[in-house]
């Protein structure tokens, strides 16, 4: 085993991982440019820590596994038992130690939540419980002779995939941001919310989501992507890449090589992305360009079918993909990391062989294998087969390594900043930016009296929204006055109600195209969002947003000049 002298002091005295952004410097949004050596680009420290590795801790560096369980070291006896299941150890400390683990994710379900399938437990209780959970866990891991400190994730991208929904800044949906068309508040937003994340000593955020949505509205990313426009998009992720970074989080952009141009949830089979090269450069790539400018640290690759490429081999497994368009022809430096492993299209193989089979095809982090201990083996006997050569795994270890000495660069902030006034303040502007009336009145009350809310998808946004219009002055009823109708996440036309004064859209706008009256969207069931809308039916704000998706039938608002 390595001596513990043989590390740099900048990772032997590190307790808690932080984080930093880099940028790059080549044209914005150009597919085929080439970017820059940046500061995510494995340096000569990165290199030297990873020549001294065991195979061991080379294969722990590149495995992120889940974990059962609230806090490091105390969990209950059912978690303890699925642990053992899981990886052969009780703790998620434990689990660090054995595998000699580079990373953990944090997860949590919920009923609303299109990935809850791949969450197989909640580590999330509050602020304060991830805080002393992700303490815990760092010094599992600086206690092993390389005391190499984790990277520890989440899917906190906001909106309907957001892991830590209490006592912490949340912001509105991608798509929100979308239509506040402003990358200066996506920027200031997703900053705040980064800062946040930080202070309970989490250091990577599995978003922004860099998807394009396509023309067809049964897309399966919904709001959870900033709009149809891949300039505007781009510009949307630099900026969200940008306050992430800036404020201590790597950023991981996703899905590689693009997931909005399709029908079918990777969690449960394989997207097929009929489009020619060509398309995919135009339509959607360019985001994933525009976040290797900004440095972005970790790339997460779709397990997606890309005719055009590798047909029939999900992206996630195809050096095609991987290697010949995302590191040659984009010319990305930084991790790739897979989406987890143990969704459907990536089951068709043991976790032992699907690990194998990420390394190979260029992956250089392998999220949340359905069996650690499995996943684990495979790796090892590959590399004693010669299957996998070492050096394969230095090259990963290296780029894992030079993220985490770039993370160590930025102090990490105190826990008072969390659900901070400020904080909020951005989260609002955002929220108040992006409520587009696409059919009603402008700069007048979209109804007076008394409001009735109705939904369909959305119980707990209703609550939300009549509280906020209490809040703000109105009259709130169970029977008669105007109805105001939310229309929820993967709803149709259908839920809508033809007695409803005001449609409310939550997620895309899309079903609005079959509505009557006055016509709104959201974008975004968020609390903010909540209380932006509130101000806006009764009068006391404007709607300035435009919608970032085309809608049939419809202008893009009615009220953005008004």
């Amino acid at each position: 085993m390595p001596s513990p002298a043989r590390l740099l002091p900048s990772f032997a005295a590190l307790a808690l991982l932080l984080g930093a952004c880099s940028e790059g410097t080549a044209e914005p949004g150009d597919p085929q440019s080439s970017a820059p050596v940046s500061a995510l680009v494995p340096g000569a420290q990165a290199a030297e820590i990873a020549a001294r590795l065991s195979d061991e801790e080379l294969i722990g560096q590149l495995l992120m596994p889940y974990a059962y369980g609230n806090a490091a070291d105390k969990v209950s006896s059912g978690s303890a038992t699925a642990n053992r299941n899981y990886a052969g150890a009780a703790t998620p400390a434990e689990i660090v130690k054995k595998y000699h683990l580079g990373g953990l994710i944090l997860v949590s379900t919920s009923a609303d939540d299109p990935t809850a399938g791949t969450n197989k437990t909640t580590n999330v209780e509050s602020p304060a419980q991830v805080a002393k959970l992700t303490a815990g866990l760092q010094q599992a891991a600086l206690s092993q002779p390389a005391r190499l400190p984790l990277l520890i994730g989440t899917d906190q991208e906001y909106g309907q995939v957001t892991r830590i929904r209490e006592g912490i800044l949340q912001l509105p949906a991608a798509l929100a941001f979308g239509a506040a068309g402003d990358p200066a508040i996506t920027e200031a937003a997703w900053k705040a919310a980064g800062t946040e994340l930080a202070a309970i000593g989490l250091n990577v955020d599995f978003a922004p989501d860099a998807d394009v949505l396509g023309t067809q509205p049964g897309g399966v990313i919904g709001s959870r992507s900033f709009g149809s426009d891949p300039a505007k998009v781009s510009a949307q992720v630099a900026a969200a890449v940008r306050g992430l970074q800036a404020a201590g989080v790597a950023a991981s952009v996703k899905h590689f090589p693009g997931h909005g141009h399709t029908t079918t949830d990777s969690h449960s089979s394989l997207p097929v992305l009929s489009q020619n090269l060509d398309s995919l450069q135009a339509a959607d790539l360019p985001p994933f360009a525009a976040a290797r400018d900004a440095g972005v640290g970790l790339v997460m690759s779709g397990h997606l079918d890309v005719k055009a490429i590798d047909p029939g081999v999900p992206a996630s497994f195809s050096s095609k993909v991987l290697v010949d368009l995302l590191r040659t022809r984009l010319g990305y430096p930084g991790v790739v990391v897979t989406d987890a492993l143990n969704m459907a299209p990536a089951e068709q193989w043991s976790p032992g062989e699907a690990a194998v089979r990420a390394v190979l095809a260029g992956n250089d982090i392998l999220l949340m294998p359905p069996n650690l201990s499995a996943a684990h083996k495979g790796l090892l006997d590959a590399v004693r087969s010669g299957r996998i050569t070492k050096q394969r795994l230095v090259e990963s270890a290296t780029r894992i390594l030079a993220l985490k000495l770039k993370l160590a660069e930025v102090p990490r902030p105190p826990m008072s900043v969390v659900d901070s006034e400020s904080g909020r303040a951005t989260a609002r502007a955002g929220a108040a930016a992006a409520i587009t009336v696409l059919r009603g009145p402008c700069g007048a009350p979209l109804v007076t009296g008394p409001i009735r809310v109705t939904s369909a998808g959305a119980d707990t946004t209703r609550g939300v929204l009549e509280e906020a219009l209490r809040q703000a002055g109105a009259e709130v009823v169970t029977q008669g006055g105007a109805e105001v109708r939310l229309i929820g996440y993967g709803r149709g036309s259908a839920d809508l109600s033809q007695t409803a004064a005001v449609t409310v859209a939550l997620d895309t706008p899309y079903v609005l195209a079959s509505a009557k009256n006055t016509l709104v969207a959201t974008y975004s069931s968020s609390r903010v969002s909540m209380s932006a809308l509130a101000d806006v039916l009764i009068g006391k704000a404007k709607a300035p947003g435009r919608t970032p998706v085309p809608v049939p039938g419809l202008p893009p608002t009615a009220c953005a000049k008004a």
